[in-house]
């Protein structure tokens, strides 16, 4: 990143790190602890219920966008990088942070990641992705965001009779939001607060 300073701070370079998460009616209640200190298991009606967030943390603004999808996978992937090429102006290009799960590779994204970079050289592509280690969630910041999402809507959990609640809440607290914690500002360039 720090090759590429001017650009990020132009805004004509954005990176942005990526994550899903997998948001489950059973996630607001699960276990705790009698007085015995003994396991208590907390029944959950339904635990079908399930939508499942992408969610992008712009390096630079600390902005974090999020949109819900049926599911994770190689078609929802293409929608969200088509969404965050919408977000910005024409000429932006893009450099996408995530893991190696396995539609992120797929021959779907990478099609599609062909069609948008055309021929242009390598420097001038329109979206550059970057895999981060593997099984190393603490590398991305986003997992942070999901956690603190989550940890919310644990807090306020006697107020979800329902699940849409529990969406709504969610995405009340991450959608269009900034978020400054440690992890967004561990990779060198933007490495103090704005």
């Amino acid at each position: 990143m720090a090759t590429h300073q001017s650009e990020i701070a132009d805004g004509q370079l954005r990176v942005l790190f990526l994550d899903e998460c997998h948001l489950l009616w059973g996630d607001i209640s699960g276990y705790g602890w009698s007085r015995r200190k003994q396991r208590v298991d907390v029944e959950v009606k339904s635990t079908k219920q399930r939508q499942t967030y992408y969610g992008a943390l712009d390096y630079l603004t600390k902005q974090f966008v999020v949109k819900e999808y049926s599911a994770g996978n190689e078609e929802n992937t293409v929608a969200f990088l088509q969404y965050l090429q919408s977000l910005y102006v024409e000429n932006t290009r893009l450099v996408i942070v995530w893991d190696g799960v396995s539609y992120h590779r797929s021959k779907v994204v990478q099609e599609f990641l062909e069609q948008t970079n055309g021929g242009l050289p390598t420097e001038a592509w329109k979206i550059t992705c970057i895999r981060l280690a593997p099984n190393a969630p603490e590398q991305n910041p986003v997992e942070d965001v999901w956690l603190q999402a989550k940890q919310f809507i644990r807090k306020y959990a006697r107020m979800c009779r329902r699940f849409g609640s529990v969406k709504f809440l969610f995405q009340l607290v991450t959608h269009c939001q900034t978020f400054a914690f440690a992890k967004a500002f561990m990779y060198g360039y933007c490495s103090s607060p704005i």
